[in-house]
């Protein structure tokens, strides 16, 4: 079954004729095509790919063929004339992410119609990858990983911080990649102690040097943390990242369909937190799903709720961080599977010390 056939189920179970997709993830998500400017209209019988001319030619080769592209001098218009064809009467929307002015111009425009708010229903059927999902996101992958090989071969002292995120960048691009999943995080010294911490104008200094990065690719990110060592590492150093590295090995270890997403937070949280030290210092959560967009469900965390299923991908990213001091993360991204799990990061884990 493909994705619009899919929410045309929910559409069925939630008493909806139709739906008005805003949101631009979704957009591409159902119709296999990104572009901006426009709405997916999907009734039970119909799709349409309402855009503008820019977009024509290219909607046409490459959209869903579900969808009638049409590039419509008056938008409200084509709304009513494809509605009226098949007798729709409710209309669902995406209330959490359409605009409260936009939602009024539809409310003013279609007095005729119901409006029913969809919550996050897109987005819950993208929380289950398809075959198609998982190979893109295995390439975005696969991309950053490149990147961070390519980096510590030509990687040293006199490079700052942005000359570290520009590197990594530039490589994935070149290597395929659409852009970058988020905004790099390259942090070095005392500024590892930032979760998601700036890259600065400054050369990296001696401590941690904490790596997150990720590639987008047709559409679908990756996620990746590495931390190094700028110079030796101190005992305390090695004490730290060994720490992180046991928590994520064991959190990793009970991934798998049916694990409960606030348990595998736990198990990694009582790692860190048995040491005296360390306790209290791992204040986010241990992961969050990817996919088209970065952050998205299922969630890692102490008030997660709800277990794994085959086709979540999720991050698993355990962290110590010691304010002004030192900062540690490592973090993979896996999906789930029908025998476990399928871990999509192949950089190394061993501490690694630069020059």
């Amino acid at each position: 079954m493909n994705r619009t056939d899919r929410l045309r189920e929910q559409m069925v179970s939630g008493g909806l004729d139709a739906v008005i997709v805003s949101s631009e993830i979704n957009q591409r998500y159902l119709s296999r095509f990104p572009f901006t400017d426009g709405l997916l209209l999907v009734t039970l019988q119909n799709a349409e790919l309402l855009t503008d001319f820019r977009y024509l030619e290219d909607a046409r080769k490459k959209a869903d063929p579900q969808y009638t592209v049409v590039t419509p001098e008056y938008r409200f218009a084509q709304i009513k004339e494809f509605f009226d064809r098949d007798g729709v009467k409710t209309v669902g929307y995406e209330n959490e992410t359409l605009s409260c002015a936009e939602y009024a111009r539809f409310a003013e425009a279609f007095p005729e119609y119901t409006f029913q708010g969809i919550g996050g229903a897109i987005e819950k059927l993208r929380e289950r990858k398809d075959d198609g999902e998982l190979s893109d996101i295995a390439r975005a992958q696969e991309i950053a990983d490149a990147a961070l090989a390519h980096l510590l071969s030509v990687i040293h002292p006199d490079m700052t911080e942005i000359d570290v995120a520009l590197e990594l960048e530039f490589h994935m691009r070149r290597a395929g990649a659409e852009g970058v999943s988020f905004e790099t995080i390259a942090v070095s010294g005392a500024a590892s102690s930032l979760p998601h911490g700036k890259p600065r104008n400054v050369k990296l200094q001696k401590g941690f040097l904490t790596l997150d990065f990720g590639a987008l690719y047709n559409g679908y990110c990756s996620d990746m943390t590495r931390t190094l060592s700028v110079g030796r590492a101190d005992a305390e150093m090695k004490k730290i990242y060994a720490t992180v590295l046991r928590a994520q090995t064991e959190a990793l270890a009970y991934l798998k369909e049916g694990a409960d997403c606030r348990e595998v937070d736990a198990i990694a949280r009582r790692i860190i937190d048995a040491v005296p030290e360390y306790k209290g210092s791992f204040g986010h959560s241990l992961g969050h799903g990817v996919g088209m967009f970065i952050h998205e469900a299922p969630r890692l965390s102490s008030r997660a709720t709800g277990k794994l299923v085959v086709g979540n991908v999720v991050t698993v990213e355990p962290g110590i961080y010691l304010s002004g001091k030192y900062g540690c993360r490592i973090e993979d991204m896996v999906a789930v599977t029908r025998d476990g799990i399928r871990n999509f990061t192949r950089s190394p884990k061993e501490l690694i010390e630069l020059f």
